[in-house]
């Protein structure tokens, strides 16, 4: 875009290197509309954005509006178990159509009433029978790309949207233990952070602030990163061992819910996986924790906690009561990891401040930098 600096674009160029070479993405990135428009065009409006686990949808004709970078959409499961997308706005005057998660058999203006079947073709457009040549087979909602793989469904608002199969390349096969598409929700929670997306996505896969944001909580329960895998896809993705179960805190251990089948013989951890640009997850040996995050803004972000377990471990009798645990400990470590975000984000805001450097223990931070500058600079 003309409105942002070659200096940006040349501080950004530094992300490209390998990630004990690389420079960190620029705080314009984080703080500037102009930089923040950029983004939104290149990441969230040609690409393919996370948008939650398919049980959000698990009934047919559950319709819920999600938001795309600008672009509002609407996703629905319609009767016969199909997920579809299509634009939230209405073919007559462009009416939001959809403002809250519901469940129907059609889709209905406001406004003037114009109605829609779960298909997207209009059905219903009162008092239209004089406008000349109106033919409401062209009139259906705007249909976008909609992708669901291993329990997580993908929405690309594109005319052209990228392949879906090298966008996920190398996911699959290393999350084969964790049977992640039968894993089900069984907490979401809203919430919103005084800061950029990235950085709230940022902070959940590194192992660097462990001691100094997450000391007395979780830190003990991490041992050193391995290296992590080399993978053709939009994702970043690394194991490390934990001294037991990182999914609860020391003084819950007692509330260990079973491991995962597919688990039973590999030594304790957790997989941490950011599936670009918007899905963080954490594959533990008992749950997945996650987070969806969607931009509000260059300062601002809106997140979903999202709890998931087998199903078979939600039909133990003690399921709700030892769930409790997980959650606390999920919670105390967001709770702690938010002050530190609207800290970052204020800093950033900082005219001084500058772009830093990667340490070895935020290779996948370094890896979606690579990325996010790689997209970005193939706009011209």
């Amino acid at each position: 875009m003309s409105s942002v600096s070659e200096a940006s674009r040349a501080q950004l160029r530094a992300c490209q290197a390998a990630p004990l070479e690389a420079s960190s993405i620029p705080p314009a990135f984080y703080t500037d509309v102009d930089h923040h428009r950029w983004e939104d065009d290149v990441i969230f409006q040609r690409g393919w954005v996370g948008v939650g686990r398919s049980d959000r949808w698990a009934k047919p004709r559950t319709v819920i509006p999600v938001e795309i970078g600008r672009s509002s959409a609407i996703v629905v499961r319609n009767e016969s178990g199909e997920l579809r997308a299509f634009a939230n706005a209405c073919r007559h005057r462009g009416t939001e159509l959809v403002a809250a998660a519901e469940v129907c058999s059609r889709i209905r203006c406001p406004f003037h009433a114009w109605t829609y079947d779960l298909d997207g073709r209009l059905v219903g457009a009162p008092q239209m029978h004089l406008t000349v040549d109106f033919d409401r087979g062209e009139y259906g909602l705007v249909p976008f790309a909609i992708a669901e793989r291993a329990g997580f469904v993908f929405v690309s608002v594109a005319p052209n949207p990228p392949s879906f199969d090298e966008w996920f390349a190398g996911f699959d096969e290393i999350h084969v233990p964790w049977n992640v598409g039968e894993l089900v929700i069984t907490r979401r929670r809203e919430f919103s952070v005084a800061c950029n997306w990235k950085a709230f996505a940022e902070v959940f896969n590194e192992y660097y602030h462990l001691p100094y944001v997450h000391p007395g909580s979780i830190d003990n329960s991490y041992h050193e990163p391995d290296t992590p895998e080399e993978v053709s896809g939009a994702l970043a993705t690394q194991f490390g061992q934990t001294t037991g179960t990182a999914g609860l805190l020391d003084t819950h251990a007692n509330d260990a819910l079973p491991l995962i089948e597919g688990l039973a013989d590999r030594a304790p951890g957790v997989r941490y996986t950011w599936l670009f640009p918007n899905i963080v997850a954490a594959f533990g040996v008992e749950c997945m924790w996650m987070y969806e995050v969607y931009p509000d803004g260059p300062g601002s972000c809106r997140c979903a906690q999202v709890i998931c377990f087998p199903e078979s471990t939600t039909e133990l009798e003690d399921f709700d009561e030892k769930a409790k645990s997980y959650y606390e400990r999920f919670d105390v470590a967001i709770g702690e990891d938010i002050p530190v975000l609207e800290r970052q984000q204020r800093g950033l805001s900082s005219a001084a401040a500058l772009p830093g450097r990667f340490s070895r223990l935020e290779p996948s931070v370094a890896r979606f930098a690579r990325w996010y500058a790689d997209r970005m600079l193939a706009d011209r």
